[in-house]
């Protein structure tokens, strides 16, 4: 990046006064890190997990209520598990809790770095621009290690000027920003990232259980791949690092994340008339793997139904 560039990155940056962030979880935290570290602005948070906010204080990042954030942000982040959570936190969850359509102010921009249905995102950008609250749709793509070393993928979903105005503050964690349209086309990218990324991993799983019964060692079938054409990122951090050893840890992307994200990309395939027939033969992979009790571990571990585990 030009010194132009670090100017005019600068001088957008210092628009936000204060970041707000809710969600500091897996992915929140290293993302809450690296704005807090690199933007300049002053950093709040919220989560119900107290610990990720005591490792946030170090970098200056303070915990604070949901309402501070909304009182005192000028740009809010969310870092949720699901759809539903993002919908309860803006719109609330229907007892005492407020959510951010009644709390937060004209002016302000909220930006969802999660994954949440496409036509939930279109829905809630169009209930805040009636309070005058601006939206942007952002999810991350890659890994937890993209996140703490800070080159995650973003596609994001809001009009050219929003665009611009959080570029800077997107870059402060990924390497790899994208301006892919409208409000809902960050999530159709992310959604439907993961569902080739796990139909791919199922492949994967598949030719592990094939190959090892016919004889040929898993390091070594994952590796002769690499130099073939069924060479992907998949194959190289999936496929090698997890599915080939058999190891998934728990507290990485589960099989249940993994679940929810291949729902979202089926129903947004029923819209808009696609019949995903892959996509539908893995939620039902999903499905005998959690039913085995794997639900928890790291997403890959779809490989333990063909292993008879």
């Amino acid at each position: 990046m030009n010194n132009n560039r670090l100017s005019k990155d600068r001088i957008q940056m210092s628009t936000f006064n204060t970041i707000g962030f809710i969600g500091v979880g897996v992915m929140g935290e290293p993302i809450c890190r690296h704005l807090a570290t690199k933007s300049g602005a002053r950093v709040i948070a919220h989560d119900r997990d107290n610990a990720p906010l005591q490792r946030l204080a170090e970098h200056n990042v303070t915990a604070v209520s949901l309402e501070t954030i909304a009182e005192q942000a000028d740009i809010i982040f969310m870092s949720l598990p699901s759809g539903e959570i993002v919908r309860n936190v803006i719109r609330g969850d229907g007892a005492e809790n407020k959510g951010l359509l009644e709390l937060c102010r004209s002016g302000q921009l909220i930006v969802d770095l999660s994954t949440s249905p496409v036509d939930l995102s279109r829905e809630l950008s169009a209930e805040l621009s009636k309070i005058g609250v601006e939206f942007a749709d952002s999810p991350v793509m890659r890994t937890r290690a993209a996140a703490e070393a800070g080159t995650l993928a973003v596609p994001v979903g809001a009009d050219d000027a929003i665009f611009g105005r959080i570029e800077p503050l997107l870059s402060t964690f990924a390497s790899d920003v994208v301006h892919a349209g409208g409000v809902g086309a960050g999530q159709v990218v992310k959604i439907l990232n993961n569902m080739v990324l796990y139909e791919t991993v199922l492949a994967l799983a598949e030719a592990r259980a094939i190959g090892i019964r016919a004889g040929v060692d898993p390091d070594k079938l994952f590796s002769a791949l690499s130099v073939g054409s069924a060479d992907s990122f998949a194959l190289r951090n999936h496929g090698m690092k997890a599915i080939a050893p058999q190891v998934f840890p728990e507290k990485a992307f589960p099989v249940v994340y993994a679940k929810k994200d291949l729902q979202y990309a089926v129903g947004l395939a029923d819209q808009v008339g696609v019949d995903a027939t892959g996509a539908k033969n893995l939620i039902a992979c999903f499905d005998k793997a959690i039913a085995a009790g794997h639900g928890d571990k790291y997403a890959p571990a779809i490989s333990l139904v063909f292993e008879g585990k």
